[in-house]
This record gives C-alpha cells, structure tokens and sequence, in this order.
C-alpha cells in the first residue's frame, strides 16, 4: 500500500485510509445513498437502480465510501457470508475524478480488508480488467452465473 495511506483495523470503524484530501470509510452510516444513487447512474449496470435498492444493498454489505471533503466522490460494496466468499461490487468512481488512481486505490483498501483473507474472491465486470488482475482475479471455468438476471 502506498506510504500515505494507512489501514485501520474495522473495529475501529470509520476512516479507514487517507490520502492527498481523501478519505476512505466503511461505515454504512458514511454513505450519501443520493450522492450514491447520482454515481451509479453514470454507470451501465445500475443506472436505473432505484434508491430503495440502493438502501437495500448498503445495508447488507460492507461497504466502502471515497471522499474528498465533503462530497462522496467513490463507492465499492463486498457482499459475504465471512467464511467462505466476498463478492465486490459496484466499484465506481465519479467521472470529474477519474484519471488520478482513486479506482485502483479504492479496490486496494477494500480488498486489503482483513476480513477477506482466505476467501473466495468474485467480480462480475466488462471493464476494468487490469484493474481487478492485479489483485489476482481471471476468467475461471470453475465459475457458472447466469448470462442474464433471473427473473
């Protein structure tokens, strides 16, 4: 991890890491669910999640909020069971801040979470693969999903 950031154990709750006038927390209570919502429109896989869902799916993961002072400027969720898989999700970082590593910054500090070591690892992405690779994920043939949502 780079030398200005820190990671805090989680039950210290709260800030997490820190650098150059951003903040990462894991707390639910840190997530701006509106300012949450206005990010996942930008992207192509939750544009149209309702806020209610939004509210559903932070209150049943852990979840992990980029800041720069005041504005909620990131966003990634791992869903687990805390045994035997962690699923991240709904990585996104806003488009007037892309470009200065804080996607690859906020996957690092999410998964260098202690709590995931010795998990499963999973993803679901069309993009970003070099992002996700160095942390070790890949195509695996062990993996079976389904090609759409069940409905």
């Amino acid at each position: 991890m780079n030398a200005v950031t820190h990671y805090l154990a989680p039950k210290d709750a709260g800030m997490i890491a820190e650098k150059q006038g951003y903040v990462i927390y894991n707390q639910a209570d840190k997530v701006d669910l509106m300012r949450l919502k206005a990010l996942l429109a930008q992207s192509y896989w939750a544009a149209e999640r309702s806020l209610d869902d939004i509210a559903t799916s932070v209150t049943h993961s852990e979840c992990f909020s980029l800041y720069h002072q005041d504005l909620q400027v990131g966003f990634a969720r791992v869903v687990t069971d805390y045994v035997s898989f962690a699923y991240l999700a709904d990585v996104i970082i806003d488009e007037a801040f892309r470009g200065q590593g804080l996607g690859k910054w906020l996957v690092d500090v999410a998964l260098s979470d202690p709590r995931w070591r010795d998990k499963l690892l999973m993803l679901v992405t069309n993009d970003a693969h070099s992002l996700y690779q160095r942390h070790g994920f890949s195509n695996s043939n062990k993996v079976l999903t389904t090609a759409d949502k069940v409905r």
